[in-house]
């Protein structure tokens, strides 16, 4: 990966306040990528302190800093509980996700995750397994395709988009990034071409990779990792995501479902640490584009 920016990460500081690191804590970068976030933390933590790292593409695994303290588990964080109890961790101090996609993902063609490049449509973070984006769209019905686009972009008619995509693939698979670029182009505002088409392969990956299954999965498991007073904090990129994190920290399920004690107080094992998300200044969206739509939620276990 040499003269590539694997990715730059979004809120950097931000993020390690949040986490609030004790030097000899124990502490989960759920999304390791390409470490950015982890070299931080490693540099606040002392030489007791102990750093875990988890991605499921095995590209990462090629930035893992040689360091004892560190250790990098091949692995969605959805099984975050899993690990810790296989590297007997009974709890961490603070936990953090970045659920930004890496710049080497967008910027590596025959991942299939830009329509910028024509390649396969694969968009799996874990090439080992599973559908591809090709796969979702060769075999779901039309109302599931219609169901994914509706659920997961803010196209102001999903349904034709759905519709553009079952004719064309009538004609010929929609394989390829560039295919599918073509057929959603009868059902898109040529104003809004570029925004539209990002949503459409958005929805996409967000449907290969189960990205809101993963991060349910995560949230719920955050209270059984964390130690009473640790942290958790969550980098967030579109409303989807962020609605969910802010649910779960105001009440404790992403639904926000609100249960009331006796004396009408919400009951959530969740502090808020910022009663607003922390978003990026204007000179770090400057340097970093990217990290324009960044929201990040930090909360206390009580």
């Amino acid at each position: 990966m040499e003269g590539e920016t694997y990715h730059i990460p979004a809120l950097l500081p931000e993020a390690i306040n949040g986490l609030n690191i004790r030097e000899a804590g124990v502490y989960v970068d759920a999304t390791f990528g390409g470490g950015g976030h982890s070299a931080a933390i490693l540099a606040a933590l002392g030489s007791e302190g102990r750093l875990f790292g988890f991605d499921r593409d095995t590209d990462a695994l090629a930035n893992a800093p040689a360091d004892s303290r560190f250790t990098f588990v091949h692995s969605n964080f959805r099984y975050i509980s899993n690990f810790m109890r296989y590297h007997g961790v009974e709890h961490v101090d603070g936990i953090l996700a970045d659920l930004g996609v890496s710049f080497h993902h967008f910027d590596t063609a025959d991942r299939g995750f830009s329509f910028r490049s024509d390649a396969p449509l694969d968009m799996r973070m874990n090439r080992n397994g599973g559908k591809t984006a090709a796969d979702i769209l060769a075999d779901y019905p039309e109302e599931e395709l219609s169901r994914l686009f509706r659920t997961y972009t803010d196209l102001k008619n999903p349904r034709a988009l759905t519709s553009a995509i079952v004719r064309a693939r009538a004609e010929a698979p929609v394989d390829t990034t560039f295919r599918l670029v073509e057929a959603a182009r009868k059902a898109i505002s040529p104003q809004r071409e570029k925004k539209d088409l990002a949503q459409v392969f958005q929805a996409l990956r967000i449907e290969v990779n189960d990205e809101m299954g993963a991060l349910k999965a995560l949230l719920g498991q955050a209270a059984e990792v964390l130690r009473p007073g640790g942290r958790l904090a969550v980098i967030t990129y579109h409303s989807i995501e962020d609605r969910m994190v802010k649910n779960f920290i105001r009440s404790g399920n992403v639904e926000g479902i609100v249960d009331k004690d006796f004396y009408g107080r919400v009951s959530t094992p969740w502090k808020q640490v910022n009663r607003s998300p922390l978003v990026p200044s204007e000179e770090e969206v400057e340097r970093n584009p990217r990290a324009r739509s960044a929201k990040l939620r930090v909360a206390e276990l009580l």
